[in-house]
């Protein structure tokens, strides 16, 4: 949902206008001054910002100052509204680099009107990387897929591409301008009482000096779009690696679900084996109930075979019993190797997922870096270009002063 902040000092005009944006579907923040709006611009960025002209402590015009000051707001498309709509007004609006001057009260549907149009304004000309790290600013999730960071890259690829026909128009315009000057030069050779033209060389240079500092800042960019391919390159090895253990993970877990399958089964042999147990403890007590009455019927003739024979199985049942605990001791233990394994699997697997997450977090953190640089040479572009339209009214100016001189 786009976010659009009003700051306006009449509650009356706050409140429609809120009406009216939230009904078009809009975020809506209000500001009751051109300080609170100022205030809340250092810490938030809206998509577009509606001004009152006039207001205590800053005006409108400052507000959109302000505004064009901040590299992180230099693209916010800003609408101011006056009751009164006059030429000082648009003149004021345009050396505030304001997007557009709506005279108040609203008619209709203008202000909804007008607030779409510069919102639609700002997204057709803005380059293909603003479009793409906008929408991932907007709903990007924790994990990021190695496809977007491509998109992003080549996006910033593209804007770096288009600097090139930029400096290209630039370099024409400077050798415009070189001309222009030495035909003022020579223009003030001959007219030594137009003192307008004295200061010109001196504005020439100031702005060939900007110039020369925009194309640094545009060098500089593109060094950090080499840097960021570096760190995508990086970043592609991080995650396929991630995605290797996150293989060698699942196969442990399928390990450890093996491992409690053989635990259960060892758990139902051991109770299989104590029912047996305990039915040959019952045989064992049948058994000497058995030679018990059987030493009764031949006590006279078998009294001392009667006591051999119970010796012997005796030492036959101890002899049991004893293989028996022993077969149990040696399962128990398996066991426990068995489940102090699945423990280390376990473990393993906690480690793994701490990992993942570190690489998410910085996956995340490649993408601020990606939107902010993409935000830098969006406005190197559009300074490019306000350059060039100086450039531009200067040789104009020039060509008019040789126009002069070529009438007397």
């Amino acid at each position: 949902m786009p976010k659009v902040l009003i700051a306006d000092d009449s509650i009356a005009v706050r409140k429609v206008a809120e009406r009216l944006l939230t009904e078009a579907g809009f975020g809506v923040v209000l500001a009751a001054n051109g300080e609170e709006a100022v205030a809340y611009l250092a810490k938030e960025k809206p998509d577009l910002i509606v001004s009152d002209v006039i207001m205590p402590d800053k005006s409108g015009y400052e507000v959109c100052a302000f505004v064009r000051a901040q590299r992180a707001l230099a693209n916010t498309p800003v609408l101011l509204i006056s009751g009164i709509v006059n030429d000082e007004v648009m003149k004021q609006a345009e050396s505030c680099h304001a997007d557009g001057v709506l005279k108040k009260p609203f008619q209709g549907t203008s202000l909804k009107d007008r607030v779409i149009e510069l919102l639609a304004k700002r997204q057709g000309v803005a380059a293909p990387a603003a479009k793409s790290i906008e929408k991932v600013t907007e709903s990007i999730e924790p994990i990021q897929s190695t496809r977007e960071r491509d998109e992003q890259l080549e996006a910033y690829r593209q804007a770096a591409a288009r600097l090139k026909p930029r400096e290209e128009e630039l370099r024409v315009e400077q050798d415009r301008a070189t001309h222009s000057t030495q035909q003022v030069a020579q223009l003030e050779g001959q007219m030594g009482g137009v003192k307008e033209l004295d200061s010109m060389p001196a504005r020439e240079r100031e702005q060939t000096a900007q110039m020369k500092k925009q194309l640094a800042e545009a060098d500089s960019a593109t060094a950090r779009v080499q840097e960021l391919e570096s760190l995508l390159k990086t970043e592609r090895e991080r995650t396929a690696e991630a995605k290797k253990q996150a293989s060698v993970a699942e196969s442990l877990g399928g390990r450890v679900q093996e491992l409690e399958a053989a635990l259960h089964a060892e758990r139902q042999a051991a109770t299989k084996l104590a029912e047996q147990m305990t039915a040959m403890e019952k045989s064992v007590t049948r058994s000497q109930e058995l030679a018990q009455q059987l030493a009764q019927e031949q006590e006279r003739t078998s009294d001392l075979t009667r006591r051999v024979a119970q010796s012997e199985q005796g030492a036959a049942r101890v002899s049991m019993l004893e293989q028996a605990l022993a077969a149990e001791e040696q399962k128990s233990k398996g066991l426990a190797a068995r489940l102090s394994e699945g423990e280390r699997v376990s473990q393993k697997a906690q480690e793994f997922e701490t990992l993942l997450q570190t690489e998410r977090e910085r996956n995340s953190l490649l993408a601020r870096h990606v939107s902010e640089t993409e935000q830098a040479s969006e406005l190197a572009t559009k300074r490019f270009e306000e350059m060039a339209t100086k450039l531009g009214e200067i040789a104009g100016l020039a060509a008019q002063l040789g126009s002069g001189k070529r009438r007397p």
